[in-house]
């Protein structure tokens, strides 16, 4: 796939990532009646051929993205074929995405779903082993980009300036995609992280890219999560501006993913495979 052009960057596509809410304004001894943009967050609902997965709190905007994104990541597809589409469908407190997949991956999300029968609650929905949770990666160890200190700065001095949702309200995370010379290409807001990054992998799976054509650098701490969610695209240089965790660094160390924290300006915590930063 080729990678993806310059001219993609964040874009709001007229959806609803922002509201405004009344407030009362404070300052020393003085209050007045004001009003902010707030992140929006809705309770968004994702189903598969008819059939309920998952409910995800969530900013409205790019759900396109966000359906295709989250089914790759969380391995629900193996691949963009196996999309058919989504339906976005306003309901009563939140929205609907209705997904058409495959019939194959529809299988194996239907089996997956009767292990769940019958139980009273589960640590990670979907997952009835340790062994489901830390779930097989690709092996990223023989390929990758090499990218150099300078192209690490580059990206977080310039992500800031692409993330007008973080400044309409201060309350949301990005996810950025950026060339192996620090150009960012394309960036995504929500209020989750997991979420900004499964909007990240479908814009970027929409267009078509080469994930050994450059890194992911996202606004929040490095969870297993997003170390599992990026490895499964293929990303192999994952760069996070707060800390990762210790098992975050466990399976990118396992997987062959280099994993960056604290990346600021230009210093940055390598934790594992630093043989691609030079």
């Amino acid at each position: 796939m080729d990678p993806l052009p310059p001219a993609e960057v964040t874009r709001a596509e007229g959806d609803v990532g922002s509201v405004a809410a009344p407030l009362v304004r404070a300052r020393g001894a003085t209050t007045e009646p004001a009003s902010a943009q707030v992140a929006a967050e809705v309770p968004i609902a994702l189903q598969y051929n008819g059939v309920s997965h998952a409910v995800m709190l969530a900013t409205p905007c790019d759900l396109e993205d966000f359906a295709l994104g989250f089914s790759l990541s969380e391995g629900l597809i193996d691949s963009v074929s196996e999309f058919y589409g989504v339906e976005i469908e306003p309901a009563r407190g939140g929205v609907t995405l209705a997904i058409d997949v495959a019939s194959a991956p529809f299988v194996r999300l239907k089996e997956r779903r009767r292990t769940l029968v019958g139980r009273t609650g589960c640590g990670i929905c979907g997952t009835e082993s340790l062994d489901q949770v830390l779930r097989p990666l690709p092996a990223l160890e023989a390929r990758g980009p090499q990218v150099a200190r300078a192209a690490l700065a580059r990206a977080g001095s310039e992500l800031p300036q692409l993330q007008p949702l973080q400044q309409q309200t201060g309350a949301t995370h990005a996810a950025a995609w950026c060339s192996v010379a620090g150009d960012v290409l394309c960036v995504r807001e929500d209020v989750g992280r997991h979420n900004a990054l499964d909007k990240l992998i479908g814009a970027l799976a929409r267009t078509g890219f080469d994930a050994d054509s450059g890194f992911a650098l996202i606004t929040s701490r490095a969870s297993v999560e997003m170390v599992q969610k990026s490895a499964t695209v293929g990303i192999s240089v994952l760069a996070a501006v707060s800390a990762p965790t210790s098992l975050a660094i466990r399976v990118a160390e396992d997987c062959g993913q280099t994993l960056l924290g604290f990346a600021r300006g230009d210093s940055f915590s390598i934790y594992t495979h630093g043989r691609r930063i030079i």
